[in-house]
């Protein structure tokens, strides 16, 4: 099958604070006839992600940057319309990094094919993909989560911080989250049970209205913003506290380097431990993650939320809006 038309979202510059439209271009490229075993698969859904921002700029990390006018990457829901492989039946949906682009060919290495769950596809980009992997293992394998603790989540009704959420829920723990809004504190209070929620953009004092939230403090804190959340739940963390940091979105954008907390040696002082960690180090344990994860669904204990922008033409617009607070659960661009 030809295809003349593949359109693709390229970064045409490298952002300088928040990330804007005129970063991104729209391209169309065809796709030639297939080869032998190759595998020809048609987009559905794709995922944009925080940490899709720091691969924007050109520098050593765990992961390569992106390039410019080439196209960008990221989680995709894909299914196989034409195929030269035989482990590829065409009809099957695949998972991949091949996202940003409604069609790609590949000898199939890079896919992964769906499992059958009777849970909507696109599930597979947020919670039981990459944002539910590191929920389960910022929570079980670097915070040691345990039944007894009084766990606080920053950025809480985001992709990861709503299933964080929920994960402590299931193992007994009280919760406390932060979030961007009266509709987001009443998602997580009224449909994920939350035990209380501090608004971080009406407070007048932030740590005050996390230590009332806490009021027994903070054993576990599962990190996704930085800045002064990070300050605050330093002062009420428990002795012998885990720290589990996921992200720092308050940071991402910043043009200058800014000040860190004030306050690092209560880490010293009440005998914390703060680890970073990357989930794309924890793949082994996918597997195991998702028969936990899809048994939870099963049963009714977990939910959870998408905002979805159509076309990839929105590509960028979704992307930018996870820095703009748009998006309750997981951002999603159906194609």
């Amino acid at each position: 099958m030809y295809i003349e038309k593949n359109l693709q979202i390229h970064l045409k510059s490298r952002p300088v604070g928040l990330p804007a439209a005129e970063n991104f271009s729209l391209v169309s490229t065809p796709i030639a006839m297939l080869k032998d075993g190759e595998v020809l698969v048609k987009n559905l859904w794709m995922s944009v992600d925080p940490y899709m921002r720091g691969r924007m700029i050109d520098r050593d990390s765990y992961i390569a940057p992106f390039a410019i006018d080439k196209v960008l990457e990221g989680g995709a829901i894909g299914e196989v319309v034409e195929s030269n492989n035989p482990a590829f039946v065409v009809g099957a949906k695949v998972s991949s990094m091949n996202g940003w682009r409604q069609y790609f060919t590949t000898t199939g290495e890079d896919l992964q094919v769906l499992p059958e769950t009777g849970i909507a596809e696109q599930a597979f980009l947020g919670v039981l993909g990459m944002p539910g992997l590191t929920a389960f293992t910022g929570l079980t394998k670097i915070a040691e989560l345990k039944p007894s603790d009084r766990v606080f989540v920053s950025a809480a009704s985001g992709a990861v911080g709503a299933i964080v959420c929920q994960i402590a829920k299931l193992k007994g723990c009280y919760v406390a989250g932060s979030v961007g809004s009266d509709a987001k504190s009443r998602y997580l209070m009224e449909e994920l049970g939350v035990d209380a929620v501090v608004n971080y953009k009406t407070t007048d004092d932030l740590q005050q209205d996390i230590a009332t939230a806490c009021p027994e403090g903070i054993d576990v804190y599962f990190e996704n913003v930085g800045g002064a959340h990070l300050e605050a739940v330093l002062n009420l963390m428990n002795a012998n506290g885990r720290i589990a940091v996921c992200g720092m979105i308050d940071q991402y954008n910043a043009t200058t380097p800014q000040p860190g907390p004030a306050n690092l040696s209560q880490i010293v002082r009440k005998k914390l431990k703060m680890q970073g960690f990357i989930v794309f180090d924890h793949w082994d344990g996918y597997p195991a993650f998702v028969e936990q994860m899809v048994q939870w669904i099963q049963q009714g204990k977990v939910s959870w939320r998408e905002t979805v922008f159509n076309g990839i033409e929105q590509a960028p617009e979704a992307f930018i809006g996870l820095f703009e607070g748009k998006n309750t659960g997981k951002m999603l661009v159906k194609l």
